[in-house]
C-alpha cells in the first residue's frame, strides 16, 4: 500500500488508557512468565496501532504544516499522549515487579527489562502537565520554523532552500545569503528565545520533579540509554577536543589558504572546492533510478527494500512553502512500512537523503522482517544512527552514477565535512548539557556561551560581520535543539563508528558491508557498545578510540585530492 493510501483514525486516548489500565491489573497477578509474555504481547499490539496513527498524524503535518485538520490532530496528541505514557509506565513497573519476570526474561531478550526501568525514572503523572506543554512548544517552533519565509534575489523560499547558497561557490553570494537568513531570524529573536527559555523551564521543571541533577541527565534516560550516560559521553567529547578538533582546524585553514580565503566567515564553513562543491549530474527521477540501480547491487536485501520505498511512494523530497525544513526517516508499524521526508535543493545532499536516510529505512525494514522485540525497536538513536551514516560510507563505491567526473570531489568533501561534523555535534552536545544544568541562563547568556564553545571546538571560524548570527544565534536552527534534546550526540557518536566502517571498506569492502548488515540486523538486541565490538570496531567510550581512527582519514583525505 502507498503510504499516502494508508487509512488514519484519530486515537481515543482515554479508551487506550482504559485498556492499558487492564493489561496492567492482569500484569500484576499473572500466575506465570507465560503469562507475562501474553500480556505484553496484547500491550504490543495496542502500541504498534498508536505508534501507527501517531506517525501518519505527524507525517503529514510536517507535509503541510498549514493544514488545519493535522495539526489539531497532532495538537490533540501534544496534550494526551503524556497520560498514555504514564499508564504504560505503570503496565512496565508491574511486569518488572511480578514474581515471575525471571521466568518471562528467558523468553525475552532481558535488556527490555532494562529499558522499562528507564521509563520509570521518565514518566510519572506528576509531569504529565508538563510533557503536554513541551509538546506544543515544540510544535509551536516547527510551525515558527517551517512558514517562515526568506526573501533572496526575487524569490521567497523556506529556509531549507536558503541553505542551499550558503555554499555557493561565489563568497559574496554565501555572504548575502547568510545575511539574509540572519536579518530575517533577528525578526524572531523574540520568539527563538522565547520558545527555548520556556522549553528549559518546563523540562528542567520535569528532571526537578523526578529526581534528576538537570535535564541532562534526564534526556539520557529519555533517549534510551541504559547501557552509558554523561559520564560515558563527556569522555566521548574529550576525545573529540583532543583528537578531532586539532586536525579539523589544521585541515580547514590549509584548504581556506588554498581557496583565497584568509578569514574564514561561518559562510565559508561549507566550502571545499575553488569551483564550488559537487553537485549531482541527475534530476530527482534519475536520481532516484541510480539509487535503485546502486541498492540492487549492494545485495538482494537491499534491492527489496529500495522496490519497497519506491512501490510505496514512500519517500516525499521536494520542499515547498509549510513544509516542515528537516529531513527523516520513520515508519508506520502497521504497515510495517518505513517513509522518508527531505528537502532536495540540487546539493550534494540530496545524495546523502538517498544514503543516510535510506540507511535508516533499511534498518526499519529489517527490524520488520526479522521481528525483534518491539521495545528494543533499533536501539539507541546512536546504534540507529550508525545505521545511516556506515550507509553514506558505503555507497562512496557508486558515487560516479551522481557526480560523474566529480565524484573523487565529492568523497573528498564528504569526508571532510563529517570529519568537521564531530567538533559542531559536541559543540551542541555541551551547550545542551551547560543550558540545562543552568536553567535560569538568559537568552544573552546561552549565545554568549554558544560563542565560548565555538572558540573550543571550531577555533577557526567566525561569525563576526554577519548580522544576528555574530550575536550566538546560530543554534537556534539547528532543531533538534528545541525539538530533540540531548539527541544530538548520537550523531557524533555513530559518525565514528561509521568512520571505522569506511575504513573497513576501503580495505574489504564485502567484509565490511557483511558486518555493517550484521550489525543492522542485531541492532536493538544489544546495547550499543557491545555491538560495536561484536563487529570488530572500536568503542567511541574507550579513551583513546579515536587516535588510530583519525590518522587513517587524514591519509584517506591526502589521497583523494
Amino acid at each position: 500500500m502507498k503510504v499516502r493510501e494508508m487509512p488514519y483514525e484519530r486515537i481515543d486516548i482515554d479508551k487506550a488508557c482504559e485498556t492499558i489500565k487492564e493489561l496492567t491489573g492482569k500484569m500484576k497477578y499473572a500466575a506465570s512468565g507465560n503469562e507475562m509474555i501474553r500480556l505484553r504481547e496484547q500491550s504490543i499490539l495496542l502500541a504498534r496501532h498508536i505508534q501507527s496513527m501517531t506517525s501518519l498524524c505527524n507525517i503529514r503535518f510536517t507535509l503541510n504544516t498549514t493544514d488545519e485538520y493535522y495539526l489539531s490532530e497532532k495538537q490533540y496528541y501534544d496534550a494526551n499522549l503524556p497520560k498514555l505514557a504514564a499508564e504504560g509506565a505503570k503496565f512496565n513497573k508491574a511486569f518488572l515487579h511480578n514474581e515471575h519476570i525471571n521466568e518471562a526474561l528467558e523468553k525475552i531478550n532481558p535488556n527490555v527489562a532494562k529499558v522499562y526501568e528507564l521509563t520509570l525514572k521518565t514518566m510519572d503523572e506528576k509531569i504529565v502537565p508538563d510533557l503536554s506543554e513541551e509538546s506544543a512548544l515544540v510544535t509551536e517552533y516547527d510551525r515558527l520554523m517551517s512558514e517562515t519565509l526568506f526573501r533572496f534575489g526575487r524569490e521567497e523560499m523556506p529556509l531549507s532552500m536558503l541553505r542551499k547558497y550558503f555554499d555557493d561557490a561565489d563568497r559574496e553570494v554565501r555572504r548575502k545569503a547568510m545575511e539574509t537568513a540572519g536579518k530575517r531570524l533577528a525578526r524572531e529573536a523574540s520568539k527563538l528565545d522565547g520558545l527555548f527559555d520556556k522549553l528549559v523551564k518546563v523540562r528542567s521543571r520535569m528532571a526537578d520533579k523526578l529526581g534528576f541533577s538537570s535535564y541532562a541527565e534526564m534526556g539520557d534516560c529519555m533517549m534510551g540509554r541504559y547501557s552509558y550516560g554523561r559520564k560515558e559521553i563527556r569522555v566521548f567529547r574529550d576525545e573529540v577536543e583532543k583528537n578531532i578538533v586539532p586536525l579539523v582546524a589544521k585541515l580547514k585553514r590549509k584548504r581556506a589558504s588554498q581557496l583565497g580565503i584568509s578569514d574564514i566567515k561561518l559562510y565559508d564553513n561549507e566550502v571545499y572546492f575553488r569551483q564550488g562543491n559537487p553537485e549531482p549530474i541527475l534530476g530527482a527521477e534519475e536520481m532516484f533510478a541510480a539509487a535503485k540501480e546502486m541498492y540492487h547491487d549492494m545485495g538482494a536485501a537491499t534491492a527489496e527494500f529500495i522496490d519497497n520505498m519506491l512501490a510505496a511512494d514512500a519517500f516525499d523530497v521536494f520542499p515547498r512553502a509549510g513544509k516542515w525544513g528537516g529531513g527523516y526517516c520513520t515508519s508506520v508499524d502497521d504497515y510495517g512500512q518505513p517513509f522518508i521526508l527531505a528537502n532536495f535543493n540540487g546539493s550534494s545532499g540530496d545524495v546523502d537523503v538517498l544514503t543516510h536516510e535510506a540507511g535508516h529505512a533499511l534498518a526499519f525494514y529489517e527490524m520488520f522482517k526479522g521481528g525483534s522485540d518491539y521495545e528494543l525497536n533499533l536501539g539507541t538513536m546512536s546504534v540507529a544512527e550508525i545505521h545511516s551514516m556506515a550507509m553514506e560510507f558505503f555507497a562512496w563505491k557508486y558515487m560516479d552514477k551522481f557526480f560523474g567526473k566529480r565524484a573523487r570531489d565529492y568523497k573528498y568533501m564528504h569526508l571532510f565535512s563529517s570529519l568537521t561534523f564531530l567538533p559542531y555535534g559536541t559543540e551542541v552536545d555541551e551547550f545542551q548539557e551547560i543550558c540545562y544544568e543552568n536553567p535560569d541562563l538568559t537568552p544573552a547568556e546561552r549565545n554568549e556561551l554558544w560563542k565560548d564553545l565555538d572558540k573550543k571546538y571550531r577555533p577557526y571560524l567566525n561569525a563576526n560581520g554577519i548580522p544576528y548570527f555574530e550575536r550566538g544565534t546560530r543554534w537556534q536552527y539547528q532543531m533538534h535543539i528545541y525539538e530533540n534534546p540531548m539527541y544530538y550526540i548520537d550523531y557524533c557518536l555513530s559518525q565514528s563508528v561509521a568512520h571505522s566502517f569506511l575504513s573497513l571498506s576501503l580495505k574489504d569492502y564485502n567484509d565490511a558491508f557483511a558486518r555493517y548488515m550484521k550489525l543492522v540486523s542485531e541492532a536493538g538486541s544489544l546495547p550499543f557498545g557491545e555491538l560495536v565490538e561484536n563487529a570488530g570496531l572500536p568503542n567511541p567510550f574507550k579513551p583513546g578510540a579515536l587516535t588510530s581512527t583519525t590518522s587513517e582519514l587524514s591519509d584517506i583525505l591526502d589521497k583523494l585530492l
